[in-house]
């Protein structure tokens, strides 16, 4: 009943979500197995939201924790509109309109008139989508790994170098874009101008979120430092979110939609029309921001150590997997096992960890009592 408490909303949403894609259903179809069959495509949609967004919120719960409590509140308030009505909804019609030049209101009546043609012009922009959450998630995880402060490490060998080379000033951001200019030379010239250009779109978006968290705190002074060294250990961004709820917020939505271009554009395997994929994608939406809040309520990054580690390679996973498949067939089934793998993995030595914790604990406690 504790756990239910956290996905209440989220259930009722759902409910809600699936009324509407009923009557949807009815609409398109005038059939009961064909109603039942596009409720059955929106609840796979929010499966497979949800198993392929784990890891966004395990690094959503790494700020929020840290997050200022109104901003929290405005995150899963505000945020989630812009979750499941900005990225669902608006995202792909902004795309339709400036690829077709349209105006909104034809995008929109495109969406609902002629799915096969909004479906052409969505996979289309996939280079470019591809390009910018490439390079943003990929600055991200890649952040994570190059902190000099970050002492706790789950695959020693791997990260404590990449600590060390935190020193290097500009190492995350010459290793993106070597990234994009390798992967560009494998597509066609004019796919790689696209490819390049929205990539360093990417890395200037997550710079202007970090310069928006800078100049943020050094206007709120001594006060919101002391709160931003709560969490020690912590990525550069987490810590400047810590500082800054406005940064925070503008940091997480970003986030977000980076995470969902691949679920957007992976959709249209299940369905081309605009409203279905928002119903379904909108309730993964959902029950992602609800694991979020449980993950800090409950203290469950804490508890489990290596958890945000695991989120963190799953993020680089994504991140390398978007750049690649401009160029290769890479399918969501396989994005979503690796980055669920890696967690899964990095729960287990999480909970190896903590009973060895419990067993020095004991050991400890034995001593003392024969000391004395």
């Amino acid at each position: 009943m504790m756990v239910f408490k956290y996905f209440r909303g989220s259930l009722l949403f759902t409910a809600l979500c699936l009324a509407i894609g009923a009557v949807l259903g009815w609409t398109i179809t005038h059939d009961v197995a064909g109603t039942l069959g596009i409720l059955w495509i929106v609840l796979v949609l929010g499966v497979l939201e949800v198993s392929l967004s784990f890891d966004n919120a395990v690094v959503n719960a790494t700020v929020l924790r840290d997050m200022d409590p109104i901003w929290r509140r405005r995150f899963l308030s505000w945020g989630i509109i812009i979750a499941v009505f900005g990225m669902r909804i608006l995202f792909p019609l902004v795309i339709v309109a400036i690829a077709a030049q349209v105006g909104p209101i034809e995008a929109l009546k495109l969406a609902a008139t002629d799915p096969v043609t909004y479906e052409r012009i969505i996979t289309g922009a996939h280079v470019g989508i591809s390009g910018f959450g490439g390079a943003f998630l990929a600055m991200v995880g890649l952040t994570f790994f190059l902190d000099e402060d970050k002492d706790m490490h789950w695959i020693g060998v791997i990260e404590r170098p990449f600590a060390g080379l935190s020193r290097i000033s500009g190492l995350a951001i010459g290793i993106v874009l070597l990234a994009l200019y390798g992967i560009s030379r494998l597509i066609a010239p004019e796919e790689a101008m696209t490819f390049i250009t929205s990539g360093i779109f990417g890395l200037v978006a997550y710079i202007a979120v970090q310069a928006i968290g800078a100049v943020l705190e050094q206007a709120d002074g001594d006060e919101d430092s002391q709160g931003g060294a709560a969490h020690a250990g912590g990525h550069a961004v987490a810590v400047t979110a810590a500082k800054s709820g406005l940064a925070a917020f503008l940091y997480l939505e970003v986030l977000d939609a980076s995470f969902s271009f691949d679920g957007v554009i992976g959709a249209f395997a299940l369905s081309n029309n605009l409203f279905i994929i928002a119903l379904g994608l909108g309730i993964g939406a959902m029950f992602v921001r609800s694991m979020t809040v449980m993950l800090v309520d409950r203290g469950t990054l804490s508890e489990y150590r290596y958890l945000e580690h695991g989120a963190f390679y799953a993020i680089v996973a994504l991140a390398t997997i978007m750049l690649l498949s401009v160029r290769f067939e890479i399918p969501e089934t396989v994005t979503g096992l690796i980055g669920a793998g890696l967690i899964g993995l990095a729960f287990v030595a999480s909970l190896r960890a903590k009973g060895d914790d419990d067993d020095d604990a004991i050991v400890a406690t034995g001593e003392r009592l024969n000391n004395s």
